[in-house]
């Protein structure tokens, strides 16, 4: 059975750091592209950050530069480094692998 687990979120003032965690079992990362995905109250779910199998990566246009995907596959987790942070950043953050989504974690910014 896969399971993925998001942590790391919480409250922050914009301009602050966070960093979320996606531990994952029954599934291995380094196999997989990996990706984390947000949504905000009343917005659909959009894309975020993706990690290939070959470590290469993408970003939205609205994160590029702030946030930092990573892989630690000893772990066989997968982080998001969020910079910078701003208002319009607060949503609920999912990691996604294969077909299966973690339960989310929640990220606030306040201004």
């Amino acid at each position: 059975q896969v399971q993925l687990v998001e942590s790391g979120g919480g409250l922050v003032q914009a301009g602050g750091s966070l960093r979320l965690s996606c531990a994952a079992s029954g599934i291995i990362f380094s196999d997989n592209v990996v990706g984390w995905y947000r949504q905000a109250p009343g917005k659909q779910r959009e894309w975020v950050a993706t990690i290939t199998s070959g470590g290469s990566t993408n970003y939205a246009n609205s994160v590029k530069g702030r946030f930092t995907i990573s892989r630690d596959s000893g772990k066989n987790t997968v982080y998001l480094q969020m910079n910078s942070l701003k208002p319009e950043d607060t949503a609920v953050y999912y990691c996604y692998a294969f077909v299966h989504w973690g339960q989310g974690t929640q990220v606030t910014v306040s201004s």
